[in-house]
């Protein structure tokens, strides 16, 4: 089988929970560490699946990388090559396929409910599940493609996931592990002050404080998700 192409863009922002799904049911895969200088792949034919993980950047900002990436999430697109993309990952899909992404109206850090939209795809995706505690740590918001279905929204931010056929795209985070949480809370320390007067912004303890409740059920969500995306992979 192919491996699965991971796109890492922040020393620690890697694939988490991901990761271990993976291993677990033996499906290859191949880390490509942006933030590292590894180069972009020319197509996507070469791998079963794209998976691009968050960043601190913006998928608006002139950096390298962006303009070769986009070009070959549309290239994943035409060559009917799943696509996965978390925070981050889900901007870059959406601006791709001609969405577009900008400051969302506040910025969301931490645990927060998101609610599953009422549709067949959402179900599809999701099963019997309405509601999840996700993890959140963005400034900006994504449009849905043309063709897209919408799939997840918060109290504070509107398109929180969407679908295109076998491609998932995330704003929210469920790839989350304990180690990530605590990693993110150090070296995010001065963001999460700054905006500590966003009602959508949690204390650093606090985050932490949540994770032996909340992660075990994230996981389970993310099970859900993602092994329905695997069902199509391509060989």
């Amino acid at each position: 089988m192919k491996p699965i192409a991971i796109f890492r863009h922040a020393a620690t922002e890697g694939p988490g929970y991901l990761a271990e799904f993976l291993d677990g049911r033996q499906i290859p895969w191949q880390l490509i560490c942006i933030d590292a200088g590894d180069a972009v792949p020319h197509r996507a034919a070469g791998y079963a699946g794209l998976v691009f993980m968050g960043g601190p950047m913006s998928v608006n900002d002139d950096l390298p990388w962006i303009v070769p990436v986009l070009a070959l999430i549309r290239d994943a697109v035409a060559q009917d090559v799943p696509l996965l993309g978390h925070c981050l990952g889900g901007q870059l899909i959406s601006r791709a396929l001609g969405g577009v992404v900008s400051r969302n109206p506040v910025k969301e850090i931490g645990w927060g409910e998101v609610t599953v939209a009422d549709n067949d795809t959402a179900r599809g995706w999701f099963g019997g599940i309405e509601k999840f505690q996700a993890f959140h740590w963005h400034g900006e918001t994504f449009t849905l493609p043309q063709g897209a279905t919408h799939l997840l929204s918060s109290a504070y931010c509107v398109n929180q996931a969407y679908a295109l056929g076998k491609h998932l795209a995330l704003q929210c985070h469920i790839e989350m592990t304990a180690e990530m949480i605590e990693s993110w809370c150090a070296v995010g320390a001065d963001e999460v002050l700054a905006s500590r007067d966003s009602p959508a912004v949690q204390p650093a303890g606090e985050m932490q404080r949540q994770m032996e409740i909340k992660l075990p059920r994230l996981h389970e969500v993310a099970t859900a998700l993602y092994t329905r995306w695997i069902a199509g992979l391509r060989g």
